[in-house]
């Protein structure tokens, strides 16, 4: 009979050399964030494990490069300011018309407050099922983290919907003080809406009581404590953001007054008047002008 010591050094010298043929085959263990390389980052999964990758490029956009959607500015700046300030503030919901300034307000913020310690970390929908790793890695830093979830929406019985209804308030832990999310959605409730709901509604003495399936909509974009609304914009809202961006381009007064028939063109065109359509069309009347604009010296 062996010696049982002898069967265990056995066992554990072929475990080792096991271990050493699997090793290369594993993937690299997830890097540490290097906090002080970028003020905005974006989680990435390789394979079962993510990480916070730095974005070196950010958007440069301020917060005086936003036009019209002064109420809606006011209010989410006033809330930022609160927050990195560590006072008392709301998770925010921007919903409404496409293109109307929502990302790009929480961008400018980004810009305005990163000086102050305000952090982006950008979370795609399909990621959200990782917030509780993502506000582990953020909790104990001095920094204040926007947890920022662009165009945000959700199918009936998506798995992510329940991780976020979790993280914003349905958990017996709090998140910690130094993590708010931030998100945007061209939906008000984030999820879609039938007619056939309706149907469920009840009427309880002079109240309308609506169905579980509204109710459970409502529920998630009831935990955001900040709505925010933004419409599309009228005719001389844009072409007020036109004039902006031309501006900034070098445009002269003339030049930008010249090019507003042509803005509605592409406004027509594009079956949209947003501020998003306004900076697409700047950027080519002045790409397409500026070789006129060189040669007359101006």
């Amino acid at each position: 009979m062996n010696d049982p010591t002898e069967q265990l050094a056995r066992f554990l010298c072929r475990a080792e050399k096991l271990l050493e043929r699997i090793e290369p085959l594993l993937p690299p263990a997830s890097p540490a964030p290097d906090w002080n390389s970028a003020v905005a980052f974006r989680w990435r999964k390789r394979g079962n494990s993510g990480f916070l990758q730095a974005i070196t490029r950010p958007s440069t956009i301020r917060l005086r490069d936003l036009h019209d959607i002064d109420d809606q500015k006011t209010r989410i700046d006033i809330n930022t300011r609160q927050f990195i300030s560590a006072q008392p503030a709301n998770n925010v919901l921007l919903t409404g018309a496409r293109g109307s300034g929502k990302s790009s307000l929480i961008k400018a913020l980004l810009n305005e407050y990163a000086p102050q310690g305000l952090r982006v970390i950008e979370v795609e929908k399909g990621e959200l099922i990782d917030l509780p790793d993502i506000v582990e890695l953020v909790e104990g830093r001095p920094e204040r983290f926007i947890i920022f979830c662009d165009d945000l929406s959700f199918d009936a019985g998506d798995a992510t919907f329940k991780a976020l209804k979790v993280v914003l308030d349905g958990s017996m832990s709090s998140a910690p003080d130094n993590v708010l999310i931030y998100a945007t959605s061209n939906r008000r409730h984030l999820m879609p809406e039938y007619f056939e709901e309706n149907l469920e509604s009840k009427r309880v003495g002079e109240e309308i009581h609506p169905g579980e399936a509204v109710e459970e909509k409502i529920s998630l974009s009831e935990r955001f404590g900040l709505w925010l609304s933004f419409y599309p914009f009228d005719q001389e809202a844009y072409l007020n953001i036109v004039a902006h961006w031309l501006k900034s381009f070098g445009c002269s007064a003339r030049e930008i007054s010249g090019a507003e028939r042509d803005a509605l063109n592409w406004a027509l065109l594009r079956g949209s008047r947003s501020g998003r359509v306004a900076w697409q069309f700047a950027k080519d009347w002045a790409g397409t002008h500026a070789p006129a604009r060189v040669k007359r010296g101006k």
